[in-house]
């Protein structure tokens, strides 16, 4: 367990929380100038400081200033990042030479100067991730279909709920899993999929919407329930939104692995920043509900710990909480609400509209940090969550800049501190060439599965070694590079083999009227009889026998009831 450094009372006393209290997750509420931005990067910084790794959602871009941490503080440290038309009287030189200097005694209270400010970036690795951009790094949302590491079917099926209601909203189609056929029959096809152990791709999970792998879909056939002349028209909807070129980007770059995104190459810590700014509000739902879907999976495959594993913080999480609304990301994150803490994974979440998100998320959360607000019904929703007896409406008015009231898990009392100087420059939301710029410095991202990259089981968080300051980082030509892998190399020609003795490469004759028909592989039972050839033999015809037998049902006082019965007899006898 470690104390993380969040302010001073004005007695100069240090406030702090520790890692085990956030496990039971935070909630951070202010308006707009009340400092909540810089609080959250404080503790962020704090988190990453103690050797706890963070998942950040950042829908406007302000979080990616924990990239610019600057150990020298100088003025041409800071001189690329400086905001132009803020330093139009000065002169961006001297405009940045004012805000390194303004950095450096805003820091010394804090103990904090140039061997500190070095020693903390070394303790952690910074990654933008930017889901349908090149900025940053790619994320392919949707094109991976690789089928979760777990036996777990609730896993399983919250997962394929999580992309299917992504994928049709980005097709435009605002589905409910309880009723909508396109999202029961794009859920079906990955389940079926999946449970048959094979990972599918998008173009695939498209070609098996014309001939699904099954032939019913609850009570009802196929063809009932959804008639093939419908499923065409989806087909085509889909691809058409799958050939545009825009869509490009959200089906290319690394696929979404927790684990890789929460530990680097090396063992450290990650500051993983996925920003959507830059997209629309049903795109950044989409990208985000997608992630946290991932974040779920991976979190269930932990150990239960008491203490602090990983951090995940949402910035102005109301668009995706709402308190009527069901969006895509707000399962998950009640989920994760109610979940997260027996896995050691802690929750903060901020919002400047307390009214405008589900309390039933934010009741779970065991500390509050409140800054300034000044609406009625921002304050009267706020008092709801106070212990009995507690009433702070006239504080929370009354609070200035950077001022905050906490009330930590398990205690009622509450305390009012002014929060510690952040490390990170606070220049604002960065634009889209501004973070490449900034990835292009970084190291080259590598993709590991999780048994490449696994976490410490106990991660070093009460004392971490000191580490050595680190050299320059090594520069990638453009920020896309820092997440593509060197093209493959091209196979060498393998020859297909001779016929064998009871093969011949001409197709037999068959007797006059007997039908013959050639295996879909979207077939359910392909699989079991190890239709998938491999690469190096060849295309192999072999037969088999398909018996198909129609019954029909009739009983007195009912409907006559059809079913239909198929055997494949392979090899053929």
């Amino acid at each position: 367990m470690a104390d993380l450094l969040l302010g001073r009372t004005e007695t100069t006393t240090d406030v702090t929380v520790a890692t085990d209290d956030l496990v039971t997750h935070g909630f951070i509420v202010g308006m707009t100038g009340s400092g909540k931005t810089g609080l959250g990067v404080g503790l962020i910084e704090e988190c990453l400081n103690a050797g706890v790794p963070c998942l950040l959602i950042d829908p406007k871009g302000d979080l990616t200033n924990l990239a610019l941490v600057f150990p020298g503080l100088t003025g041409p440290e800071f001189e690329p990042w400086v905001d132009p038309s803020l330093a139009k009287e000065a002169g961006v030189p001297a405009f940045a030479a004012q805000q390194a200097a303004m950095w450096k005694e805003g820091l010394a209270p804090w103990g904090i100067a140039e061997p500190q400010m070095a020693e903390f970036k070394a303790k952690f690795e910074v990654a933008i991730y930017t889901p349908g951009s090149n900025a940053g790094i790619p994320l392919n949302v949707l094109g991976s279909l690789q089928a979760p590491q777990t036996d777990d079917q609730e896993v399983v099926t919250d997962e394929i709920d999580g992309y299917v209601t992504s994928l049709l909203s980005v097709v435009g189609i605002s589905a409910d899993p309880l009723s909508s056929r396109e999202h029961i029959l794009l859920s079906n096809i990955i389940a079926s999929a999946w449970a048959a152990g094979e990972n599918i791709d998008l173009p695939t999970l498209l070609a098996r919407v014309n001939q699904p792998p099954m032939r019913k879909l609850g009570v009802f056939d196929l063809d009932e329930f959804f008639p093939p002349k419908d499923r065409q028209a989806f087909a085509m909807k889909l691809n058409a939104v799958l050939a545009a070129p825009t869509f490009a980007n959200w089906i290319t770059g690394q696929p979404i692995d927790i684990q890789s995104m929460l530990w680097a190459a090396d063992g450290r810590p990650r500051c993983a920043i996925v920003t959507t700014a830059h997209l629309s509000d049903e795109d950044r739902q989409s990208a985000t509900s997608l992630v946290l879907s991932k974040l779920v999976t991976w979190m269930r495959r932990q150990s239960g710990t008491t203490d602090l594993r990983a951090l995940l913080y949402m910035d102005e999480v109301a668009g995706y909480l709402p308190p009527t609304a069901n969006p895509p990301t707000k399962k998950p994150i009640m989920l994760l609400m109610k979940q997260a803490r027996a896995f050691g994974l802690g929750v903060v979440l901020s919002t400047q509209n307390p009214v405008d998100i589900d309390y039933k998320a934010v009741s779970n959360a065991g500390t509050w940090m409140i800054g300034r607000l000044t609406t009625e019904n921002d304050k009267a929703r706020l008092l709801e969550g106070m212990p009995p007896g507690v009433d702070i409406s006239q504080a929370i008015s009354a609070l200035g800049k950077r001022q905050f009231l906490i009330r930590k898990a398990g205690k009622n009392d509450v305390e009012q501190f002014g929060t510690k100087w952040a490390r990170s420059y606070l220049r604002g939301p960065m634009t889209r060439d501004q973070i490449a710029q900034v990835m292009a410095t970084a190291p080259p991202e590598v993709p590991t599965s999780p048994e490449q990259t696994a976490a410490p089981e106990t991660p070093p968080i009460a004392t971490q070694p000191e580490a050595p300051v680190p050299g320059a980082a090594p520069t990638l030509g453009a920020a896309a590079a820092a997440a593509t892998p060197p093209p493959a190399a091209v196979p060498e020609q393998v020859p297909e083999p001779a016929p064998a003795e009871d093969e011949t490469p001409v197709m037999p004759t068959v007797a006059e009227g007997i039908p013959v028909a050639y295996m879909d592989p979207a077939a359910p039972w392909a699989a079991q009889v190890g239709a998938v050839p491999a690469a190096s033999t060849g295309p192999r015809l072999q037969a088999a026998v398909i018996a198909r037998v129609a019954v029909r049902y009739e009983m007195p006082k009912s409907e006559p009831i059809p079913e239909e019965y198929e055997a494949v007899l392979f090899p053929a006898p």
